[in-house]
C-alpha cells in the first residue's frame, strides 16, 4: 500500500506553516547608543524594560554583546568569537 506525503501528515497530525523564504520584509530600524556595562547589568536593564534580549557594550572588551531570556527560565549571553591573529 502506497500512502501519499499529505496521507502520512495526516496520520501523525501535523502539517507545517508555510514559510517566507524570498519577497519584501517590513524591516523597523532603530539606533541607540551602546552602553558599557556587565552581563549582570544588562540582564537587569533587559528585565526592567520587559524584553526577552537585549544589546549591549561588554564594560571589559568593548565587543558588542546580547543577553536574553532563555525557555527554560535561565539567560543566555552572546558575544563575539575571538579573532586569532
Amino acid at each position: 500500500m502506497k500512502t501519499t506525503f499529505a496521507a502520512a501528515e495526516a496520520a501523525v497530525g501535523e502539517t507545517e506553516a508555510p514559510v517566507e523564504e524570498e519577497g519584501v520584509f517590513d524591516i523597523r530600524e532603530k539606533t541607540f547608543q551602546l552602553k558599557p556595562m556587565t552581563p549582570e547589568e544588562a540582564i537587569l536593564q533587559m528585565n526592567l524594560l520587559g524584553h526577552s534580549f537585549y544589546v549591549f557594550g561588554d564594560a571589559d572588551t568593548g565587543e558588542t554583546c546580547v543577553v536574553y531570556k532563555r525557555n527554560a527560565g535561565s539567560y543566555g549571553l552572546i558575544k563575539p568569537e575571538k579573532k586569532e591573529n
